[in-house]
């Protein structure tokens, strides 16, 4: 009777450790499926929760792909989450890839990367062409790492695709991911610096440094040590969305007006200027046939 007590109690214990994991995963992610909901009439959710015809968000870990990739993936995935280690020689400024793309762009809690190996090439407005997913990440270290441009063979780039190939596994090809941000938050409040000043001190700076120079827990908004001039989030329409989504981090709060408070403040901030380091745009010497 003794041996059965013990076993009971610790079979009630493991269910009890399991459930309460689930729990905990289940209200961090409540906040931002509630606002995904919000922008698409509330079918969000059910995006996320089960295959219903609509890609289904739930990307493999780096260590279970085949062991003929694993290695490639798994460096892929160093890239992402610690740049600086493995891919210094391409970076200028103290961010890495997870600054945006959190837990190598494998959460719904950031600007996820699941889907990005289905869902290129794409045409871009911001080069008026075209692109393929290397150019996009060449882009990425140009801009948001004010750095240089990976070469295509090069090991960086190929660990990289492999990577974002892997987590996208599953996806149909060119499918509508419903986790994939919007350009804008289509509020028409007029972005106040001044008060985007107010939100910083109140609600960033803890994080972020009262001069936006980064702490051990968040990257630098502005400054040296910061995105330059030509990032993506250099954009107050695409800084708006990320901090209404996301910030602060696994407890967002800010209201959409706050956010683009926020953004037009920081985007104010001084920064590096872009320079690009690779071919900037095709020259196309066949022109294109008009769409009909």
């Amino acid at each position: 009777m003794k041996n059965r007590n013990v076993f009971f109690a610790l079979a009630l214990a493991i269910l009890l450790l399991v459930f309460g994991v689930w729990l905990l995963t289940f209200f961090r992610s409540t906040l931002v499926t509630k606002r995904l909901a919000a922008e698409d009439g509330g079918t969000s959710k059910q995006s996320f929760a089960a295959p219903s015809g609509r890609p289904f968000f739930n990307p493999p870990r780096p260590e279970d792909a085949p062991e003929s990739i694993r290695a490639e993936v798994m460096l892929g995935y160093k890239i992402m989450t610690e740049t600086k280690k493995y891919a210094g020689e391409y970076v200028n400024n103290d961010l890495s890839c997870s600054s945006c793309h959190f837990d190598g762009g494998r959460s719904l809690n950031t600007i996820s990367l699941v889907g990005v190996g289905a869902t290129y090439p794409r045409f871009r407005s911001r080069q008026d062409y075209t692109v393929d997913l290397a150019m996009r990440v060449q882009d990425c270290f140009q801009r948001s790492m004010n750095g240089v441009a990976p070469a295509l063979d090069s090991q960086v780039m190929q660990s990289l695709l492999v990577y974002m190939q892997w987590i996208s596994k599953d996806i149909p090809i060119y499918a509508k991911l419903p986790w994939a941000l919007p350009k804008d938050l289509g509020n028409p409040h007029k972005p106040d610096a001044a008060n985007g000043d107010k939100v910083y001190a109140d609600v960033c700076a803890r994080c972020h440094g009262d001069n936006g120079q980064g702490t051990p827990i968040a990257p630098p908004l502005w400054g040296d040590g910061s995105y330059n001039a030509g990032a993506g989030m250099h954009r107050v329409s695409t800084f708006s969305v990320f901090a209404w989504r996301f910030m602060p981090k696994n407890a967002p709060s800010l209201t959409q007006e706050q956010a683009l408070d926020v953004a037009a403040f920081v985007n104010g901030k001084p920064r590096p200027r872009f320079v690009s380091t690779g071919p900037d745009k095709i020259k196309r010497v066949i022109p294109l046939p008009e769409g009909k």
